[in-house]
């Protein structure tokens, strides 16, 4: 079985196109090493894989090579609790702490730079 194409069964990924580009890109680790696209896995290998800000450290549990429900996909694998608790708590700090600097993005337009004038300048 095909990494690409069991990450996709999995439903860790849309595609199994976003599955090659993510393990060509080094978010995906068999064993805590690079793997490539077509590299076989078995049953109980250990991946790491990172989509988006999430970071899933899982076990193969079963072989699939057909996309199904989400609760079939689920039984494909068995995340550690560890992994489980370390995103849980991630998506947590995202929800109540949203980064301030997020929304801005490079230098500030003539507009925003007249808006801060405004607010910055003591005479009206």
């Amino acid at each position: 079985m095909r990494l690409d194409k069991w990450l996709w069964a999995a439903r860790f990924f849309k595609t199994r196109s976003l599955a090659q580009q993510a393990i060509a890109a080094g978010r995906v680790k068999l064993h805590e090493e690079r793997a490539k696209p077509a590299h076989p896995l078995k049953l109980g290998d250990l991946l790491e894989v990172r989509v988006s800000e999430s970071v899933w450290n899982i076990q193969v549990k079963a072989l699939s090579d057909r996309r199904g429900p989400a609760v079939q996909a689920r039984k494909l694998y068995a995340e550690s609790e560890a992994s489980r608790a370390e995103r849980e708590r991630r998506a947590e700090l995202r929800r109540w702490g949203a980064e301030p600097t997020a929304a801005l993005k490079g230098r500030p337009t003539k507009r925003d730079r007249r808006k801060l004038d405004d607010f910055t300048d003591p005479d009206p």
